[in-house]
């Protein structure tokens, strides 16, 4: 059995901060691994990103898994290519508290076309509970 494949770390770095606009760069998301097709991301629970009920919100969480699909995606093309996000569902399914820490941010390529590529991802609570799981579809241009 070989080992996975890494990515190229430094590209998927480089992207985060010329790629993304100034709105994700405040999410203050950090690269963990990567292998072709597959991103891991430290999403940090901080004030910023809790609303009034004092748990991590889904806005926060929604663009965290966009941007970590588009890592997924380019960890797979080896590059940065344009796209945009024809589908994100998202299921919350557990509350993250607004003092937990850190979330991690899983993204997964499904399936990657010509003109479409397919994903899931999974955040994870700091204790690795699945809070929230979500599927996209994205136009490669």
């Amino acid at each position: 059995m070989t080992a996975p494949q890494t990515a190229d770390m430094a590209m998927l770095e480089r992207a985060m901060g010329e790629v993304f606009s100034p709105y994700v760069q405040q999410l203050g998301l950090r690269l963990v691994a990567a292998t072709p097709g597959e991103v891991t991301l430290e999403l940090p629970v901080v004030p910023l990103h809790v609303h009034a009920g004092g748990v991590l919100c889904g806005q926060s969480m929604m663009a965290a898994a966009d941007s970590a699909m588009v890592l997924a995606v380019m960890s797979k093309l080896g590059a940065f290519r344009p796209m945009t996000t024809v589908q994100l569902q998202t299921s919350f399914l557990k509350p993250i508290a607004g003092n937990a820490g850190t979330a991690r941010v899983v993204a997964t390529v499904l399936r990657l076309g010509k003109n479409l590529a397919f994903g899931e991802i999974r955040i994870l609570a700091p204790n690795g509970d699945l809070a929230a799981h979500a599927t996209t579809t994205y136009a490669l241009l």
